[in-house]
């Protein structure tokens, strides 16, 4: 029994890793309960964990998309460096997949940014003709997510309020979040540039 738990567990996290690499599915508790229903398998049945999806996604980008992912990552890095230095005013720190190099075909750039206000945010953006939308957050603490949209890239800026820069963020498994301000993103890109 716990042998067909384990391959169950395998092929969830494997189909999770191919819908979040192909089709764009950026919630690992989405991306698991879709694989669920594609391998026809029982609600009820127990979920591998976040950190196992996103090690299943590391292994699958390596095989199928090596190349391209690593390029991909390398381009959305450099996207989030030249907004990071627009925006220093508002400390931003980078998270999420381009941080931690799984971002894939469809990935967004996620900023922190902390203001006194979101207009603060706005008004900066609309003087220097930088355009954007508003997304709902996904958190009860961010105060607003401004999207901006080029050509090649989107990056939502999630906006908090000053004090929240001092608490640790964690993601929806628990664990601490990583983030990095515009010195460590420029680490990282000459380090993949050497």
């Amino acid at each position: 029994m716990p042998h067909r738990l384990d391959r169950t567990r395998t092929s969830i996290c494997d189909t999770a890793a191919r819908l979040i690499a192909e089709e764009g599915v950026s919630d690992y508790s989405q991306a698991k309960r879709k694989a669920l229903r594609q391998l026809g398998l029982p609600d009820n049945t127990p979920m591998p964990s976040n950190a196992e999806v996103e090690s299943a996604l590391r292994e699958w980008q390596s095989v199928f998309q090596d190349e391209e992912q690593i390029e991909r990552v390398r381009h959305l890095r450099q996207k989030a460096a030249e907004l990071m230095s627009i925006l220093q005013d508002f400390r931003p720190y980078l998270t999420g997949s381009v941080l931690e190099g799984t971002a894939g075909r469809y990935a967004e750039i996620d900023l922190q940014l902390f203001a006194d206000s979101a207009k603060e945010v706005e008004i900066f953006l609309l003087n220097r003709n930088i355009p954007y939308s508003h997304a709902t957050p996904r958190n009860d603490r961010a105060e607003a997510v401004l999207v901006v949209e080029t050509d090649d890239a989107t990056t939502n800026l999630v906006i908090y309020p000053p004090l929240d820069e001092r608490i640790t963020p964690k993601g929806r498994d628990g664990r601490p979040r990583e983030r990095a301000r515009l010195p460590a993103v420029q680490l990282l890109l000459n380090a993949n540039s050497a």
